[in-house]
């Protein structure tokens, strides 16, 4: 199918609205439905596109709030006119950029003393309220706060008429890979968020569950759910939401002993048919793929050949019949009744899936449908 003309370079990203959708429900269906859904676009979405996947969001009535990692996402995702709740997960530092925070509306994550104490002086200043998260530490021990330092904020806090703390979370470091660790944490979360709230004297919105933890540990689902991986379709069960295809660029014929690409590192070893295309490292192609990885060129599985460049990837296309330049190649996607999945090139390469979808450059462009 025809590319809408957006671009010049035949590179490209689809995304694919009605799986993400179909995604959001699945996971829905296996909610309490008193239980808010939080779409994680941190990392430009997974890769799939921060300002796509939260226009859809909000369109098409998807979630409860979205999940950035910092105020300039959240700027970002404002600038396009999107007003959902929208909490910052990271500790935001310089305490400076809370001012940016709550200008835009955006919820800030409180992970120490210092930062609920900046927030209350600088709310007082402006004379604006602004509600926050608070981090507990269960065991990540990443960013958050200890039980004792929680209730030290939530006596800071406690009357103040600005600031009000509205949720409280935390973060399951193996909620994937370790069920007694997980129910560890989620015992000291569930403890600690009791004590917080009977400090605070409210109710808080409290949320722990990542995808794997909304479908492995009904027990961690609580008021919120933050899920990613699910909603873009990287676990079993759940539709693909992005596909990476190019064109053909180039077409060459190299005859038996001719090398291809830097190093020398592929020797033909028969009349090869070189189909070019202009994807590479430098838009996300992992040049870990050199000689091993493939793509779909007219429903065949063509073999990467030589090094993966920054700019583009060379194709062993002789098993392609009647391939010509300008046929449409896939990276990651369907064509016909093949496939290749981000699964595939995880269980390849050693890598997370996070890690593949969120290499995929700026430069590719998004086509949200």
């Amino acid at each position: 199918m025809a590319k809408p003309r957006r671009f010049f370079r035949p590179a490209w990203a689809d995304v694919n609205l009605d799986a993400l959708a179909f995604n959001a429900r699945r996971l829905r269906a296996r909610l309490p439905a008193a239980t808010d859904l939080l779409f994680v676009v941190k990392a430009n979405a997974y890769g799939h596109g921060l300002l796509e996947i939260s226009r859809a969001a909000r369109d098409r009535h998807l979630c409860d709030f979205l999940g950035v990692s910092s105020v300039e996402e959240g700027l970002a995702i404002r600038g396009e006119g999107v007003r959902l709740p929208t909490l910052i997960l990271g500790s935001l530092y310089p305490f400076e950029s809370f001012s940016a925070a709550m200008d835009a509306h955006l919820i800030p994550t409180i992970a120490s003393l210092d930062a609920a104490r900046t927030l209350k002086l600088l709310a007082r200043r402006r004379r604006s309220r602004v509600e926050c998260h608070l981090k507990l530490e269960t065991g990540m021990n990443r960013i958050g706060v200890t039980l004792p330092t929680a209730l030290a904020i939530a006596r800071e806090l406690r009357q103040d008429p600005f600031v009000r703390i509205s949720g409280a979370y935390t973060q399951l470091s193996s909620a994937g890979s370790d069920r007694a660790y997980t129910r560890r944490q989620l015992q000291a979360f569930a403890q600690g968020s009791a004590a917080l709230e009977r400090a605070l004297g409210h109710e808080l919105l409290l949320h722990a569950a990542n995808s794997e933890a909304a479908l492995r540990h009904p027990e961690s689902r609580l008021g919120m759910v933050r899920s990613g991986l699910a909603l873009y379709g990287l676990l079993p069960g759940f539709r693909p939401v992005m596909s990476l295809r190019c064109r053909i660029v180039f077409l060459k014929i190299v005859a038996e002993g001719s090398s291809v690409s830097y190093g020398r590192t592929f020797t033909a070893k028969r009349r090869t048919v070189v189909a070019t295309l202009p994807m590479g490292y430098g838009d996300g192609i992992p040049r870990a793929l050199s000689n091993k990885g493939h793509v779909l060129i007219r429903g065949r599985r063509c073999p990467i050949i030589g090094q993966v460049a920054m700019d583009m990837a060379m194709i062993d296309a002789t098993e392609a019949p009647g391939v010509q330049a300008g046929d449409e190649a896939v990276f990651l996607g369907g064509q016909g009744a093949s496939r290749i999945a981000v699964s595939d090139w995880a269980r390849l390469l050693g890598m997370s899936p996070y890690e593949i979808v969120c290499a995929i450059q700026a430069r590719v462009p998004r086509l949200a449908a």
